[in-house]
C-alpha cells in the first residue's frame, strides 16, 4: 500500500519545510510514503527547499495556474506515481500532520474512499467570528447541494483512494474542495469526515482577498457544481416561478373576462403569456441539460477507464524497474532511481 502526500505551493519556501517535517515517514497499514509538491509558479526558491528536504516528485507550472488546477495535476502526478491512497494538505502547515493516520483509516479500513479533515472551527483563534460563521453556513450549502453530511466543505486536508481520485474532475479555476464534494455526493462515492486538529497560523491565506470575494466565488462555485449534476431540477426550479406568476396572472384576467371587464386588462394577458412562455423555454433548456449531463455521465465513465488503464500501466512499468533495480542490486550492482520531475505548461 502506497501513500502520496501532496501539497500546492505558491511562494511557500519560508514554510513550506516546517510542513515537511511534521509529515509522517511510517503509519500503521501503509508500506510506503512518498511526498509530492504542486509548484503553481512559485517566483522564490520554493523548488530549491523541496528538492533540499528530499521530495520525491515535483510537479511544476511555469506560471501561476490556481489551486484548482494545481490540486488535478498533484493527483495526475501521484496516480502516475502508482499512489494507492492521496492525502492533499497545505504548505503553511495550517494542518496537524499527525491527523494522516486518522484521515487515511476509513480508506484502509474499506469505510470510504474519500475523506475529508473537519477542523474545529470554532475553537481556530486566527478565525474571525465572521470566517467562523460563514464556514458553518457554505459547509451547511455543500451539504444540501451535495447530499451529504461533511461539517467542514472547505477544508483542504483530506485524503482519496486511488479509485476515488481516477473519478475527480475540477472544471472551476478558483478551488477544488467544494465542487469534489458535491461531486461525490451526486456520483455516489463513498465520502465521509474525521475530526483533525490545526495549527497555528504561520501567515494569512491567500485564496481570497476579502470575505465577501471568498463568498461570491464559493456560492457560484457551488451553483454552478449544483446545475451540472442536478440540471433538469435546477432548471425546473428557475422555470416553476415565471410560469406560477404568469398562470396567476392569467387567471385574473379570466375571471375579469367572465365578468366582463376585460377590456382594461389586456396588458395582464400579455404579461402572462410572455412569463409563461419564459418559463417554458427555460424548462426546455432544463431538459436539453439533462440529455448533456447524461452524455458527460458516459463521457466521465470513459475517461474513468481510459485513466484506470494509463494509471495501471504505469503501476506496472514501475514495479518492473523496481524488480530490475532489486535483481541489480543482489547481482551486485546498483541502479540510482532519478528524481523525478514533472514539466507542466
Amino acid at each position: 500500500m502506497k501513500l502520496i502526500i501532496q501539497i500546492p505551493c505558491f511562494n511557500e519556501a519560508e514554510t513550506l519545510e516546517i510542513a515537511l517535517n511534521d509529515l509522517p515517514k511510517k503509519l500503521d497499514g501503509i508500506d510506503e510514503i512518498e511526498y509530492l509538491i504542486i509548484n503553481d509558479g512559485s517566483k522564490d526558491n520554493t523548488v530549491e527547499v523541496a528538492k533540499k528536504w528530499g521530495v520525491h516528485h515535483v510537479v511544476n507550472f511555469k506560471q501561476n495556474k490556481g489551486l484548482a488546477k494545481g490540486f488535478m495535476a498533484g493527483i495526475d502526478g501521484c496516480l502516475r506515481n502508482g499512489a494507492d491512497i492521496i492525502v492533499n494538505t497545505d504548505a503553511d502547515n495550517q494542518y496537524c500532520a499527525d491527523d494522516i493516520a486518522t484521515l487515511i483509516r476509513p480508506i484502509l479500513d474499506g469505510k470510504a474512499d474519500m475523506v475529508i479533515g473537519a477542523r474545529p472551527i470554532d475553537q481556530t483563534e486566527h478565525f474571525s467570528f465572521i470566517k467562523k460563521k460563514l464556514q458553518h453556513f457554505g459547509s451547511w450549502v455543500v451539504r444540501k447541494a451535495s447530499n451529504t453530511d461533511i461539517p467542514d466543505a472547505p477544508s483542504g486536508f483530506r485524503a482519496y483512494s486511488r479509485d476515488a481520485a481516477m473519478r475527480l474532475n475540477v472544471v472551476n479555476d478558483y478551488t477544488y474542495t467544494l465542487e469534489t464534494i458535491v461531486q461525490a455526493g451526486r456520483e455516489k462515492i463513498a465520502i465521509t469526515s474525521v475530526p483533525v486538529h490545526t495549527n497555528g497560523e504561520l501567515r494569512p491565506s491567500r485564496l481570497f482577498s476579502s470575505i465577501w470575494g471568498y463568498v461570491k466565488k464559493s456560492m457560484l462555485t457551488i451553483v454552478r457544481a449544483y446545475m451540472m449534476y442536478k440540471p433538469l431540477k435546477s432548471f425546473t426550479f428557475l422555470a416553476a416561478m415565471p410560469i406560477t406568476v404568469g398562470m396567476l396572472i392569467g387567471f385574473r384576467f379570466l375571471y375579469y373576462m367572465a365578468v366582463g371587464k376585460s377590456g382594461g386588462h389586456v396588458q395582464s394577458l400579455i404579461l402572462a403569456c410572455t412569463l409563461i412562455i419564459i418559463g417554458f423555454l427555460t424548462l426546455m433548456i432544463g431538459l436539453m441539460a439533462d440529455v448533456i449531463a447524461a452524455n458527460r455521465k458516459l463521457l466521465q465513465d470513459t475517461q474513468y477507464h481510459t485513466r484506470k488503464t494509463e494509471y495501471d500501466a504505469l503501476y506496472m512499468q514501475q514495479k518492473l524497474e523496481k524488480e530490475t533495480v532489486r535483481t541489480y542490486r543482489v547481482l551486485g550492482k546498483d541502479e540510482a532511481r532519478p528524481w523525478q520531475e514533472v514539466e507542466e505548461g
